[in-house]
């Protein structure tokens, strides 16, 4: 039975590899032989309760019908092989050899909390708010992996070859390698995004759980863990005892402590690691399609809350109805200063369908889509804006639509994107080269993509107070077309003047 345990070690390092491979892939020209959509639509939670509080099927529901389906059968089987947060628990929690183990009491109560948090969750997208982005597990993985991993990696791989190119002359293949390595590997140009400190503190908090306890996230705080929890209560292959010395091996091993003192075991705490299998010194431990005859069945239970935890968790999710006035009543001038994607033309439904995941931030091939914090309020935490000083929106380019898994951002046709408007352009002349020093500069005109350019240029003779150089020459001053801009911020990014820029994009929301 030692196989098992072998097995699935492989396939947790696996799928670990293979979300890293899919999300540092998500670059331009997405070639990828694995759509970074998929990860999100084979996630229930991300998914169900997106549909649900835009009360709208979304196409990745479908995937995941499949994924409970499955879980129907074999149990939270996606939490002990599949889940990249799992798999990071039980690598770290290898450290910790003198493991915390909780009284059978406190263990309980820890356990209902995720089913709280998962409640708090449908309930708020009933009344139309979807929170499920909040402390699902494969978002956290994601947008870690994108806003901190790939960026740090890019900076470590930079500075590496740099100083080995530099200091030891290592030209001709080895900087061919490097070029290569820096096109088609790392894929973004920055060692930094914006406001992405809280992603990686959320991932490192998880982190340091199972230092303390074995699968401590999972057991208590996972939503998505919770979801499988209740649906994995009725599978059908389950842990069965043919053979008991009384040991209590399987009880002090099992990193859920899901295994009880009578050797019944809480079914939807499982998540099959087979480790009561093969730490049984008779052998006399299996998982087996469902066989009543069998002496040790699963601990049965009347739920995973009770009616007054029921409806204590009712009372204190009332608040969040304020959330609810608040998003159907968004003043659009509130999002003035926020530049979303092209295709976003609803705040409030965009700020209810994107899941944070980060594809968008990590795809787009100037870098310059950053996650939002408090900008513009709570619910819009972690949605991305574009910030022009950074990067523009590339006229000819389409990816963050094609990498958004609910379509927050919508996958337009390029001619569609092209028109899109994101803002409008706006001149300071006060400080603008040629309106405010009479200085000859056209950098803005000459970078704009529209084929008619939004930005023009007008011949006026300088007569400025405090200019004495060039007075009474012709000079070109620039001004924006209001019916051509599309806000794609190219302008503001090669304005010359610092520290603030001459022309500045505002958000059309």
């Amino acid at each position: 039975m030692k196989k098992l345990i072998i097995a699935r070690k492989f396939f947790q390092l696996l799928f670990l590899g293979l979300f890293i491979y899919v999300i540092w892939s998500t670059t331009y020209p997405l070639n990828s032989a694995i759509s970074p959509k998929l990860l999100f639509r084979l996630d229930p939670l991300i998914m169900f309760f997106t549909s649900l509080s835009i009360r709208q099927w979304i196409e990745g529901v479908s995937f995941s019908i499949i994924i409970v389906a499955f879980t129907l059968i074999f149990g939270r089987y996606v939490c002990g092989w599949i889940c990249p947060v799992g798999t990071i628990n039980d690598i770290i929690g290898i450290v910790n050899k003198n493991k915390w183990v909780l009284s059978p009491g406190l263990n309980a109560n820890i356990i209902k909390l995720k089913f709280y948090i998962l409640f708090i969750v449908s309930f708020l997208a009933i009344l139309g708010i979807q929170a499920a982005w909040l402390l699902d597990p494969i978002v956290i993985f994601a947008r870690f992996v994108s806003l901190n991993l790939i960026p740090a990696s890019t900076f470590v791989i930079d500075k590496a070859f740099a100083f080995a190119i530099k200091n030891f002359e290592l030209y001709g293949e080895f900087y061919d390698f490097y070029r290569y390595l820096s096109k088609n590997l790392l894929g973004i140009k920055i060692y930094f995004f914006e406001n992405s400190e809280s992603s990686l503190s959320i991932f490192l908090a998880i982190a340091i759980f199972p230092l303390l306890i074995p699968r401590l996230w999972c057991r208590a705080l996972c939503p998505l863990g919770a979801l499988f929890g209740i649906f994995s209560r009725f599978s059908i292959f389950q842990r069965v005892v043919n053979k008991c010395t009384d040991c209590k091996k399987c009880l002090n091993t099992c990193r859920m402590q899901a295994i009880k003192e009578d050797i019944s075991y809480k079914k939807n705490e499982c998540v099959l690691c087979m480790d009561c299998v093969y730490v049984c010194p008779v052998e006399g431990t299996s998982f087996k399609f469902n066989n009543k005859k069998q002496h040790f069945n699963p601990a049965k239970s009347k739920g995973t809350i009770s009616r007054r935890e029921f409806l204590y968790i009712l009372f204190v999710s009332l608040p969040s109805l304020g959330f609810v006035n608040k998003k159907n009543k968004i003043d659009i001038t509130e999002y003035k200063n926020v530049i979303r994607p092209p295709g976003v033309n609803n705040e409030a439904k965009f700020i209810n369908t994107c899941v944070r995941c980060g594809n968008c931030m990590k795809v787009c091939i100037t870098s310059g889509l950053h996650p939002i914090l408090l900008k513009s309020g709570i619910e819009a935490l972690w949605t991305p804006q574009l910030v022009p000083e950074i990067g523009y929106c590339e006229n000819n380019c389409t990816l963050c639509g094609e990498v958004c898994p609910t379509k927050a951002i919508p996958e337009l046709k390029l001619e569609q994107k092209k028109k899109e408007k994101l803002g409008l352009a706006i001149i300071d002349e006060s400080i603008c080269y040629p309106h405010s020093q009479g200085k000859q500069c056209i950098v803005c005109e000459e970078h704009c993509p529209v084929s008619d350019k939004a930005i023009k240029l007008k011949d006026t003779t300088i007569k400025l107070k405090n200019v004495t150089m060039n007075n009474g020459e012709v000079i070109k001053l620039p001004y924006v077309d209001k019916d051509l801009c599309v806000g794609c911020g190219i302008c503001q990014n090669k304005c010359p003047v610092r520290p603030i820029r001459a022309i500045r994009v505002k958000g059309k929301l």
